[in-house]
């Protein structure tokens, strides 16, 4: 698939993962601190669930969380959720290559899909980027509700990263 900038998306999607990948020309150091960091997930949120970061931390090891402000509107399947918050808790992280986290509600666990970044460098000056999601560790009986966030809105936050890294 060929974006709106001319390059090309890669997008996979299985029973319990999805992801949307390409390359940005900025060095994987750069797209880390960008998608490491909380308060600039609004930012690069495809989706457009995400209202803005509750605490702008910085998160720098498994089991650090974050708390987002969240409006489910923009996917229009769920209207009466409306706002709510969630809390992510950090799940894998690797600096300059990988940031991973799950979702869960507040006062509550994370409930078993988790989102993530996976970054490649190529070069210097050029990386690999992967947005997924992945809900292989929900219970049975949800996984027919998932994906929540559709594929074209992992391809949308890499978009975003491309412009946000690069403009």
């Amino acid at each position: 698939m060929t974006s709106s900038w001319g390059g090309r998306y890669d997008l996979v999607m299985s029973e319990t993962r999805m992801a949307a990948s390409g390359r940005i020309a900025a060095p994987a150091e750069k797209l880390f601190q960008i998608v490491s960091s909380p308060a600039r997930h609004v930012e690069i949120d495809g989706s457009g669930m995400l209202v803005s970061s509750v605490d702008a931390g910085t998160t720098t090891k498994v089991g650090d969380t974050f708390d987002m402000n969240m409006d489910r509107e923009p996917l229009g399947d769920f209207p009466e959720m409306g706002k709510y918050q969630v809390r992510n808790t950090v799940t894998q992280i690797v600096p300059n290559r990988l940031f991973e986290w799950g979702v869960g509600m507040v006062d509550g666990d994370s409930i078993g899909h988790v989102y993530g970044w996976e970054l490649t460098p190529l070069s210097d000056t050029e990386t690999e980027v992967t947005n997924y999601t992945d809900w292989s560790a929900l219970p049975e009986t949800m996984k027919s509700y998932w994906p929540i966030v559709p594929l074209h809105m992992l391809e949308e936050s890499v978009e975003k990263l491309r412009r946000v890294a690069t403009d």
